[in-house]
């Protein structure tokens, strides 16, 4: 699931898709079996550059970076939409409050890290920033990521092809099969610019981590099922969809290797400690 296109459909307005961005639990523990982690050395940088342990971690869903945060000796809340994703994050030991960031409650708690991974799409632009800003601690820091990758041509063009002819209604489906990663460098630089516009951050940094890891047909075929263009299909509509990728899949011998790149925007907050 790149990060721009095949999470939501209209890349100005994702947050107001709320029926895709509430539909992950569909399958909470394939999606949190299937799903990748994040860059170890990612999750140090941002430990190292925060100014102590407490971790907010934004639409959290099962809590895949929430627990990476946890094994490095951070103090997690997560906050999700989602009472299945809460549960699944909840049964691996994790602080899960159910709410969407806008609505959210801190009751004056404030932390040292406000993390969102793969999830900051969702959050309203214009509640986002100023949002975290006033929940962090003076110094500390907002990490905004998520991973950006395309399957071989051959499988993203069966994809693409078979989503046309089972949803030919659905935003998704007018989507090109693959998009050139500026486009997501693009969208983290929006993101950078909110962060800007609030005054309360120091300049934003743009991370870059790239990396790789091998698919077989089942693994990938047990991923897909979890992003938001798939979330929603009706049985019949899925089994297609999965078929056409797994031929594909097939003709390059069963098996590929992902080229991954996990892009971050991360700020400081503003202020003396």
């Amino acid at each position: 699931m790149p990060t721009l296109p095949r999470e939501h459909p209209d890349p100005a307005r994702p947050h107001q898709a709320r029926q895709t961005a509430e539909s992950f639990g569909t399958d909470a523990q394939r999606y949190d079996q299937a799903r990748p982690r994040y860059p170890d050395d990612l999750v140090s940088r941002i430990v190292a550059g925060s100014p102590g342990p407490h971790v907010l971690d934004v639409g959290c869903g099962t809590g895949i970076a929430s627990r990476q945060f946890q094994a490095a000796g951070c103090t997690v809340l997560g906050i999700d939409p989602d009472a299945r994703m809460a549960d699944a994050a909840r049964a691996h030991g994790l602080r899960v409050e159910v709410a969407t960031f806008e609505a959210w409650e801190p009751a004056g708690r404030r932390f040292d890290t406000v993390i969102a991974a793969q999830s900051w799409h969702w959050v309203d632009p214009a509640v986002g920033a100023p949002k975290a800003a006033r929940v962090l601690r003076p110094r500390g820091r907002l990490a905004i990521f998520g991973h950006v990758f395309e399957p071989p041509a051959e499988v993203a063009e069966a994809f693409a092809a078979a989503y046309r002819r089972v949803a030919p209604d659905s935003p998704f489906s007018s989507q090109p099969a693959r998009r050139p990663l500026e486009t997501y460098l693009a969208g983290y630089a929006k993101i950078a610019d909110a962060i800007r516009e609030t005054g309360r951050f120091d300049d934003p940094e743009q991370w870059r981590f790239d990396w790789q890891r091998p698919y077989t047909r089942e693994q990938w075929l047990d991923l897909l099922p979890t992003t938001g263009a798939l979330t929603r299909l009706r049985p019949d509509q899925l089994a297609e969809t999965l078929g056409a990728v797994g031929r594909a899949i097939g003709a390059l011998g069963g098996r590929f290797t992902m080229n991954y790149t996990t892009l971050a925007t991360t700020a400081v907050r503003a202020g003396t400690p």
